[in-house]
């Protein structure tokens, strides 16, 4: 917006100055169910700090978290009738005593300022103490294909930081188990713990050749030895202090939730201040519920269709855990990754059905289904498909050839699911018709991604990924799509390709597919790569999580090469469509330009269901405790700083009430670290559940 005349503009900023001061005096002027005071400290009113008001009264964790306002003055919103303790955490502080309150009440609070700087250290972000960690020199990693830039994206996004929140108290810190060993050795014996041993010591030791315990012993020696980050991070500041975040939590203290959902995504009114559904994949067949409103928890038992389909549950114990010993803690068929809700509130999941080299006929060569005709799905589908209805409780699987790992709904009349991690393929299912007919069979379908490399605008016999082009043949894309993302704009379904340097990739489904698709593939150049989770806004523009500490933007009306043919094929002919966006937080010594973020995903908020603006893309912030929003240009980062540790995976937003302004709408997050014990309180503490609002000031109430 622009003003023209400096008269006019201080007119306005002067009404607008005397606007803010009566709407905080009214601000304090507390409802019944508010709880509202100042916080002050030896040094005065003490802005952007965060006053927690946490109950035991309900059967979740129940705790609403906002932040004082220039003047140091915080307004609780909207608590349930309970007994609370409220306390001040900030940076630059010390926690302050906890003191008993009840909505209704003003408790002015006395903030503490922190002795020295290791205390107030310990509040900060783990990415500040993350960042401390060194990087191999590029002669070290030589041997390594892709160098320096691979072994980053490996350590914060394919590897250990896609899984853990590196940086928090637990992980900057040996456990007392292996306290008796040098560090190195250490960090090498801790890696092999539990379930999931076997994949973190490959990734470490045969995948980066052990080059990441040297430093990750040299980072955890300096700490220990009194070494604090290099620098501190700001206060929260403008709209980052019109955030009200509630935690509650769900399942149990051995789950691990990857997902939740809350609404149908195209409409977010959908399910209106109901239940939440959560997928813990990996960890548990009990498939939890939060009902937001009762601030109670449940969950059903989800089971495949076959009993034979393995189980987590088989997979050995590498070496006894710190935390758990032998137990083996995972107990999974099912193995859901990623959940979603249809038009009418049913429940749609990515699920295992059957073991997965269990592939029907109708998928092999030989069949008569359109798809198997074009690409016959011969490799092993590990996920396949299921729905539940909220209203009877019924659970059903449903077997798909391909595999499945993410999954959206498009704006069709057959509410066509679309999903990711399909072997080589994209896949769908026509929902209208799986609901009319139950025939599994007929309602899937799926697609190769197929490049047009001949230019001619069909799809024709193709090459493989490794073969040499051929002028009269087309070339399969490698890998598949890590997110699906159909486009509000042209009928196509975009998805990101998880690998380095990786790629987004554009399907066209076409009028028959699988005989009409045809796919477009763009390669991430540098100084981006490693893309991992993905959204699309209404405009038609790409945004993904990458590893090289940047949100990328793709957007494909900038292109200037040919959209198909042998260079187009290859995926390096349109560098001028990329964006980078780097996230806030500091990067390593020897990459300060870098954030050392690690974002899984990435979401837009198409229907401004944050009240932060239209269209407005998000990121889940890994290593700062929440997720950061990108408002105009500018990052807003909602930070949950109790309990530390919060690590989000799956995250959407819902509108509750239109017209109930800030109050009616918000964004949905779980936790989904694998090791949800890392947090904050420790073992015994259960995943989370969060939801941020964003109020007009931050003494709305």
């Amino acid at each position: 917006m622009t003003f023209h005349g400096g008269k006019h503009f201080k007119w306005i900023m002067a009404v607008g100055a005397v606007c803010l001061a009566a709407s905080a005096a009214q601000a304090q002027m507390l409802d019944s169910d508010d709880i509202g005071g100042v916080v002050t400290s030896a040094d005065g009113p003490e802005a952007g700090v965060w006053v927690i008001a946490e109950t035991d009264d309900f059967d979740t964790r129940y705790a609403k978290i906002v932040v004082t306002d220039d003047e140091g003055r915080y307004v609780v919103p909207d608590l349930p009738d309970a007994d609370y303790e409220l306390w001040v955490r900030g940076y630059g502080l010390a926690d302050s005593e906890k003191v008993a309150g009840r909505p209704g009440e003003r408790h002015d609070l006395d903030a503490v300022i922190a002795p020295d700087a290791a205390v107030a250290a310990e509040v900060y972000p783990a990415i500040y103490w993350y960042a401390m960690m060194h990087l191999p020199t590029r002669s070290e990693v030589e041997n390594i294909e892709g160098g320096l830039d691979f072994y980053q994206n490996m350590m914060r996004n394919n590897g250990c930081v896609g899984c853990h929140q590196l940086g928090q108290a637990a992980t900057r810190t040996i456990p007392e188990a292996f306290q008796d060993m040098d560090s190195e050795a250490a960090w090498i014996r801790r890696v092999q713990s539990g379930q999931a041993g076997g994949q973190m010591i490959r990734q470490l030791a045969s995948e980066l050749a052990g080059i990441p315990f040297k430093y990750l012993a040299d980072w955890t020696d300096r700490v220990a030895a009194g070494e604090l980050p290099a620098e501190a991070p700001p206060r929260p500041s403008g709209l980052e202090r019109n955030i009200v975040a509630t935690v509650r939590d769900w399942a149990t203290e051995k789950a691990y939730l990857h997902d939740l959902t809350t609404t149908d995504r195209r409409n977010p009114t959908v399910n209106a201040y109901g239940k939440i559904y959560g997928s813990p994949e990996l960890s548990t067949d009990q498939f939890p519920i939060l009902d937001p409103v009762a601030n109670t928890d449940t969950s059903f038992l989800a089971r495949p269709r076959d009993p034979d389909t393995p189980t987590t549950n088989d997979d050995p114990v590498v070496q006894p855990s710190p935390y758990w010993g032998d137990e083996r803690i995972w107990d999974s068929q099912s193995n859901s990754h990623n959940p979603m809700i249809d038009q009418d509130g049913r429940v749609w999941y990515t699920a295992r059905v059957r073991p997965p080299s269990d592939q029907p006929d109708f998928c092999l060569e030989g069949s008569d289904h359109p798809s198997a005709q074009v690409y016959p799905a011969s490799r092993n589908a590990g996920r396949h498909l299921a729905v539940l209805d909220p209203e009877t409780g019924d659970y059903t699987p449903i077997d798909t050839c391909f595999g499945t790992h993410h999954l959206h709904f498009d704006q069709d009349a057959d509410n066509t699911l679309w999903t990711s991690g399909g072997n080589g393929v994209v896949g769908w299912l026509n929902t209208r018709m799986y609901l009319e007919t139950g025939d599994e069979a007929a309602s899937q379908g799926w697609a190769p991604l197929i490049a047009d490399a001949n230019g001619n605008g069909r799809l024709d016999d193709w090459v493989g990924p490794d073969e040499p082009l051929d002028p009269a043949k087309d070339r399969q894309i490698p890998g598949d799509y890590y997110a699906a993302m159909p486009s509000p704009v042209d009928g196509s379904v975009w998805g990101a390709i998880r690998s380095f340097p990786g790629s987004v990739v554009r399907l066209d489904p076409g009028d028959n597919p699988p005989a009409t698709a045809l796919s477009e593939v763009y390669n991430v150049p540098l100084p981006g790569y490693g893309p991992r989770g993905a959204d699309i806004d209404l405009e038609g523009v790409v945004w993904v999580s990458l590893g090289s500490g940047h949100l990328g933007e793709f957007d494909r009306r900038k292109c200037r090469a040919a959209l198909s043919g042998p260079e187009a094929a290859m995926g390096n002919h349109c560098p001028e469509g990329w964006t980078f966006h780097r996230y806030p937080g500091p990067g390593f010594p020897e990459s300060p330009e870098l954030s050392a973020e690690s974002s899984y995903y990435s979401w837009v908020d198409q229907h401004n269901v944050t009240g932060l603006g239209d269209d407005v893309p998000m990121s889940t912030a890994n290593l700062y405790d929440g997720v950061h929003a990108l408002v105009d240009d500018d990052w807003v980062t909602m930070r949950i700083p109790y309990p530390l540790g919060f690590y989000a995976k799956g995250f959407e937003g819902r509108i509750d009430d239109p017209n109930a302004g800030w109050k009616g709408r918000g964004l949905w997050v779980t936790s989904g670290d694998r090791t949800p014990w890392l947090k904050e309180g420790g073992q015994g503490t259960r995943p989370l559940v969060v939801h941020f609002q964003a109020r007009p000031d931050p003494l709305a109430h």
